[in-house]
């Protein structure tokens, strides 16, 4: 019998939690027995994983936005290291997303003998192209969301495989709409803007008063307009409080349930990330807005290699929705764009089409494809 496999995990903040906790049921099924620990979150707990520390711990994103929490970030991966070549010494180790904090700690662990595996390929293709360097040094293999991606690292000399996006197989290629407006308590006939400020601390900060100021002026057009803000629970307070302070005090803040407020909403008005390729695979049409500490946009603006920030349009290699980022994401002007949808409907049976497409594109068996490639690493 093969012996109980111990493996090593490191998720940052939500999103990657998500795809971590997707990734570690498809795992349990090719190895019941194993035993998971590490860095994680809710999704990934609820799969039996043993979290040290909660991955919101490394919920920053930015450059400036990072120095308050630096030492403390570092003392947790130095000690974690400490613990994973020493005591409690994994069969492999899966770092997800997080290439800041993963990059380091997988060279590391690598020059040990542990094998190593990064699930999400950074996007190097879209800006920081020197990251795929620092992943040759610190991944036995990647685990690759996007199927152009493993051609580009095997350029490098990087072993990985497409493993299509979990995400895409958990949505239904038909959204059920209704069934997601009577879970919401949302009536048929109401028009519903979903607002996704963001899942980080600092993301809310800079954005959610923004996205609220905007909710109003489309409020002042269209009164009948109803509003949903899934939160992470640890955010909700903060996002409760900037839509009361924005005069926004019918919103309906979620317990989290993107899913559903994706599903019900008519269009959305949401931070650039991990979210966007979840309205995507919903079919919805969006607006991609995101604003951040300025002297971190111009440093992210000069690695950028592609005019898309947006994933949806990245993937799709044109820009299918519209993306105010930084000084050009003035409440007006999400509010105009965000309206705009709603009389178009054209332009969103045309989205529909496109990211109907992009989603047969992202849909494979994860689970199976990830264990099979994760097996071959274990072998050697």
């Amino acid at each position: 019998m093969e012996a109980q496999r111990r493996f090593a995990m490191v998720a940052g903040e939500a999103s990657g939690d998500l795809l971590a906790g997707l990734l570690l049921q498809g795992l349990r099924e090719r190895w019941p027995g194993l035993t998971a620990m590490g860095i994680g979150g809710a999704s990934m707990t609820h799969q039996g994983f043993e979290a040290w520390w909660p991955s919101d711990k490394l919920a920053v994103r930015g450059y400036i936005e990072v120095l308050p929490k630096f030492m403390e970030i570092l003392g947790i991966r130095n000690r974690l290291k400490e613990r994973l070549l020493t005591t409690d010494r994994p069969d492999i180790f899966i770092g997800v997303d997080a290439p800041d904090f993963n990059f380091d700690l997988e060279a590391a662990l690598k020059a040990d003998d542990i094998r190593t595996v990064h699930f999400v390929c950074p996007s190097f293709w879209a800006w920081r192209p020197k990251k795929v360097l620092k992943l040759r040094n610190s991944a036995d293999h990647v685990l690759c969301l996007f199927p152009f991606e493993p051609e580009l690292l095997a350029r490098h000399g990087i072993a990985a495989t497409y493993v299509g996006h979990p995400l895409a197989s958990v949505i239904p290629l038909v959204p059920d709409r209704l069934a997601a407006r009577r879970r919401l308590g949302v009536r048929d006939d109401e028009t519903v803007v979903a607002i996704l400020p963001g899942s980080r601390r600092s993301e809310v900060q800079y954005n959610a008063r923004r996205f609220f100021d905007a909710a109003l002026l489309m409020r002042r057009q269209r009164p009948d307009l109803r509003f949903v803000v899934p939160a992470v629970p640890a955010l909700k307070d903060s996002i409760v409080a900037i839509a009361l302070a924005s005069g926004l005090d019918d919103v309906m803040v979620l317990d989290g349930r993107s899913h559903d407020a994706l599903a019900a909403c008519d269009v959305t008005l949401i931070a650039s990330g991990t979210a966007t390729l979840e309205a995507a695979l919903f079919k919805r049409p969006m607006v991609i807005a995101y604003n951040m500490n300025r002297l971190s946009w111009h440093i992210m603006r000069r690695k950028q290699l592609q005019p898309w920030v947006g994933l949806p349009n990245i993937l799709c290699r044109d820009f299918v929705v519209p993306e105010l980022l930084q000084d050009a994401a003035t409440p007006p002007a999400l509010a105009q764009a965000t309206l705009a949808w709603l009389d178009a409907p054209a332009q969103t049976a045309a989205v529909l089409a496109r990211f109907t497409e992009l989603h047969h594109s992202l849909r494979r068996d994860t689970a199976q494809l990830a264990a099979d490639a994760i097996e071959k690493v274990l072998q050697g």
